[in-house]
């Protein structure tokens, strides 16, 4: 059986990630759209109606209107826009989070992605909540820094312009007034009353990323040491394969240090929990279009099909 799939926007980072994915495929039959149409409403419309799937890898008013045009009971949605992710019409796409997550991705007709660094965030935070090591009114601060795939094709341009300006060679700080698109999920899906202090830096490097969570002992809700931190998330995650806990270390890696890139081209996550029992940092390293996008897109429609999660992933 063939499965006919519609990505809106496959001319993206994401959208084109998952049209790649799909190549080696002999399960999916992609129905394409002529470039002068593509952003036609009709035929938009059209394709997304005779899909199995549709996959919405477009700006956020964009993903409503095309949600608008669903008129198929047999269609799913696969949004990777942060337009519906903190509705509860629609499925939360981070199915090891818990098996209510996974449930509801397998029986909902709408799906919404997790944001790239909301997806690190919440593969931390959630558990620390949900295991009563961290209390909802917890004032935390995430720490971030991405390669710059996942800033939208102007951004990919100005850094791959053989005659850039000199200050895309460093690290940029940016979402300076705490007003990031993610930090609404980042609040709401854990259950925090706060949202995070949240940091976020754009490197000159392609995909990757580390999203790191600091805690100091006083921040914590109940007496725990970093090895027994350590030991429920390895439990939480256990037999997970898109997240794996990393084994506790004296130095967090075997050299004392955790690139951003490692896991570039790879669909799964791995958490690192670091330092002492007064200060502690938990760090989430991902692909930004990998976790933190088209693979997690993926992995959702693997799941919603009823197919192993791992079909046609790079893990």
């Amino acid at each position: 059986m063939k499965y006919k799939v519609f990505i809106d926007g496959k001319e993206g980072t994401t959208g084109l990630r998952i049209y790649e994915r799909f190549q080696n495929r002999d399960d999916i039959e992609i129905i394409n759209i002529s470039e002068e149409l593509r952003k036609d409403p009709a035929e938009r419309k059209k394709c997304i109606n005779q899909s199995d799937i549709t996959f919405l890898c477009l700006p956020d008013q964009a993903a409503i209107e095309a949600v608008s045009f669903l008129e198929n009971e047999h269609t799913k949605i696969i949004d990777a826009s942060t337009a519906h992710r903190t509705l509860s019409t629609w499925a939360y796409g981070f199915p090891e989070l818990g098996e209510d997550f996974l449930k509801k991705i397998q029986t909902n007709q709408l799906v919404a992605v997790p944001g790239c660094y909301a997806s690190g965030f919440m593969s931390i935070a959630y558990p620390l909540k949900k295991l009563g090591i961290v209390n909802s009114d917890a004032l935390l601060t995430c720490n971030a820094i991405s390669g710059y795939s996942g800033a939208g094709k102007k951004a990919i341009a100005q850094y791959e312009d053989d005659n850039r300006d000199s200050k895309y060679d460093a690290p940029r700080l940016y979402a300076l007034p705490q007003m990031h698109k993610h930090l609404k999920e980042m609040k709401l899906i854990p259950g925090f009353l706060n949202e995070p202090l949240f940091n976020p830096y754009v490197c000159d490097f392609y995909e990757g990323m580390l999203v790191t969570i600091p805690l100091h002992k006083a921040q914590l809700a109940c007496d725990i040491t970093v090895k027994e931190i350590h030991e429920k998330l390895s439990k939480y995650y256990e037999n997970q394969d898109f997240v794996k806990v990393m084994p506790l270390k004296d130095l967090g890696t075997e050299d004392g240090f955790l690139s951003a890139n490692h896991l570039a081209g790879k669909d799964y996550l791995e958490i690192y929990v670091c330092g002492n029992d007064n200060r502690i940092c938990i760090t989430a390293c991902l692909d930004n279009l990998g976790k933190g996008a088209s693979g997690a897109a993926i992995e959702c429609m693997n799941i919603m099909l009823g197919l192993d999660p791992k079909t046609g992933l790079n893990l």
